[in-house]
């Protein structure tokens, strides 16, 4: 589940470490971004979500987005003791590693940044470097609308990219699931010497570990294919499941709910 589209890339990541799994994905995109909202109102649609899928017999749950799982991933572990739930934060410890100067870049939703978790993030993780944030108002709805190569996405990546570079980051997060599919135009603004971080592939891998501790791992032989997918959204945008299938890469099945 994410907030709209964005955990789709965190998807992606799962799909080609755990191909044989039957993956359903829900986009809360009438109520994107999350960023903007009261962790009560986070709280709120992450149970209602949560409910939606536990009808559709899910064996674990994974929230793809860095801000619900801040406002909401220690209340849904405890309401759903006997469900694996998987969380997503801004990957502040690898960037720690990967930088060369000492200095990381956060692009992430404001709701992430002034989040407890991240705080943590911080006094656990960046206690030795300089860590510059810069919270990406409108982004969201960019990637959202679909607007992947557009002019105004380009101006906001440019602008929210600026500060970071003016402080001389190496390393920069990418602490939204939305982001990486603007990645290329990030590359074009920070250019070849500034490492991009995301967590979609060491959420894979996590599910992958808790689904094998309790034996839930799939037997299944589905090929390599993406007919084991299903999406629902909420979303109330006329191109809502063509933004979906181009995301996904390809034709998906998709439910308007």
């Amino acid at each position: 589940m994410d907030s709209g589209v964005g955990g789709i890339s965190v998807l992606k990541h799962i799909h080609a470490l755990l191909p044989q799994e039957e993956l359903l994905y829900f986009a809360d995109s009438q109520h994107a971004p999350y960023g903007n909202k009261s962790a009560e109102e986070i709280r709120a649609r992450c149970f209602e979500i949560a409910d939606f899928l536990i009808t559709n017999d899910i064996k674990a749950l994974v929230v793809a987005c860095n801000t619900a799982t801040a406002a909401a991933i220690d209340a849904l572990r405890s309401k759903y003791t006997n469900l694996p739930i998987i969380g997503m934060e801004p990957a502040v410890k690898p960037a720690a590693e990967a930088t060369r100067n000492g200095i990381i870049g956060v692009l992430a939703t404001v709701g992430t940044l002034k989040s407890a978790q991240f705080a943590a993030l911080l006094e656990s993780y960046g206690r030795n470097v300089e860590v510059v944030t810069q919270g990406c108002i409108g982004l969201v709805e960019c990637i959202e609308r679909g607007e992947l190569n557009a002019d105004g996405t380009h101006d906001l990546i440019r602008q929210y990219c600026a500060p970071l570079l003016a402080h001389g980051a190496d390393t920069i997060v990418l602490g939204c699931t939305h982001y990486p599919f603007v990645r290329p135009l990030i590359e074009q603004v920070v250019g070849q010497n500034v490492v991009l971080i995301d967590t979609g592939a060491a959420v894979a891998k996590q599910l992958q570990k808790r689904l094998s501790e309790s034996n839930a791992l799939s037997n299944s032989r589905y090929s390599n294919e993406r007919n084991s997918v299903h999406f629902w959204t909420n979303s109330k945008a006329p191109q809502a499941s063509q933004i979906i299938q181009e995301l996904w890469g390809a034709k998906a099945s998709i439910s308007l709910i």
